[in-house]
């Protein structure tokens, strides 16, 4: 049980620093506004991003989160990744930059199969 919570625990903090450096980049950076506008998607779409990615992170760290709402957090984050592999395909990133978001997915699989176990 100690293992299953360690697991857990290192997988949902890197996701979540993850996503927190990526919410606060698309709030600050320049070359994420280019990098938005690079996949086809409106500037508005950044700032929403942004938001619903560091209110997942809360959703997922705070303690006293009812389940339902981390499930949320979870999907959301899930269909986040799906959406960005497919935008940096569909934009024609090579592959290898493609992979990233999936590299993410399955960061988040592992923090959210041992979400389960322990709960």
């Amino acid at each position: 049980m100690k293992w299953d919570k360690t697991i857990y625990w290192v997988s949902t903090a890197l996701i979540s620093l993850m996503m927190l450096f990526a919410a606060f980049s698309y709030f600050t950076s320049p070359m994420a506004k280019t990098g938005f506008a690079h996949l086809g998607f409106p500037d508005y779409f950044r700032i929403e991003l942004g938001a619903a990615k560091f209110l997942g992170v809360i959703a997922l760290i705070l303690p006293g989160i009812p389940s339902r709402l981390k499930g949320f957090a979870y999907s959301g984050f899930t269909i986040t990744f799906i959406s960005a592999f497919i935008a940096h395909l569909s934009s024609g990133d090579p592959v290898t930059v493609a992979l990233n978001p999936v590299i993410a997915l399955i960061i988040l699989a592992v923090s959210y199969i041992y979400y389960l176990k322990i709960t």
